[in-house]
């Protein structure tokens, strides 16, 4: 190995090993950074993959086309019904063997919604969640061809959904209105009433089954907005997450300073329902 390859690889090992914060980014700094991330080239790869078993053994048009469209009319309602009673649920956090889990792809991602590297799901969640939402419906539609296009949309919906996640953490109010509406919904979410507003890009499903919400339609602030219910009191009784977390039971941001000046400038924006 030559000195420039040695010290590519070292500069790579230090990326990695440091963690990294969205309202510290720009956008071009996010870009380079999600392109990077592990979570990210995993579902990119295996969507190519999926498109080259497509073309290798194509379903017929039009179970082409169904599987396709139900793959990106469905994935709202999943991640919806994910959110909402899977991530929000107070019933993973009872069970030992689930409460790892739980820490894992909410708890800590509202205690610090800032922090890229449990803003991605966990891997061993998301592909199994995504081809159920979307490899199997394609499969019933159009036999194998129509589970890889089906998968493939999925795995490609999931990574505009995160790097729009990622778009909502950056400290700046965006340019495009429907975005910024986005961001100022996604932020009240984290920050005032966490029951509510469960969608990303698509809050369809929440004004469908009345989680949408506006914050001056909700003048106090939930108190469990940070630790999900997670509260001391409910750790005496169910102790896994806090053993998880070093034994602490956290209820606010690390650093809630970092979000304050973001969520004040978007709060400028006129709501539109």
């Amino acid at each position: 190995m030559n000195t420039t390859d040695a010290k590519t690889l070292k500069t790579a090992s230090r990326f990695w090993k440091k963690s990294h914060y969205l309202g510290r980014m720009t956008l071009k700094e996010l870009v380079v950074v999600y392109f990077q991330y592990y979570t990210i080239l995993t579902y990119l790869t295996l969507a190519a993959v999926m498109i080259g078993l497509y073309i290798w053994k194509p379903a017929p048009l039009l179970p082409t086309i169904a599987s396709i469209a139900v793959a990106i009319l469905g994935f709202p309602l999943v991640w919806y019904v994910t959110h909402r009673w899977i991530m929000h649920g107070h019933w993973m956090f009872k069970v030992p063997f689930l409460s790892g889990l739980w820490k894992r792809i909410h708890y800590d991602h509202h205690l610090d919604p800032d922090h890229l590297e449990v803003l991605f799901g966990a891997l061993y969640t998301t592909l199994p969640s995504v081809a159920l939402a979307t490899a199997l419906p394609g499969y019933l539609i159009g036999g194998f061809g129509g589970a890889c296009i089906g998968y493939a949309v999925g795995l490609l919906s999931t990574c505009f959904y995160e790097f729009c996640h990622c778009i909502q953490r950056l400290g700046y109010k965006p340019k495009n209105k429907r975005l910024a509406l986005m961001k100022k919904r996604h932020l009240e979410h984290h920050f005032h009433d966490e029951d509510g507003n469960f969608g990303i890009t698509n809050f369809f499903w929440d004004k469908l089954l009345g989680t949408y919400y506006v914050r001056r339609e909700r003048p106090n602030k939930s108190s469990t907005v940070f630790n999900l219910g997670y509260t001391p009191e409910i750790a005496k009784k169910y102790p896994w997450v806090a053993e998880h977390s070093g034994g602490e039971v956290l209820c606010s941001p690390k650093e809630k300073d970092r979000y304050k000046s973001s969520f004040e400038e978007v709060d400028k924006i006129q709501d539109i329902r």
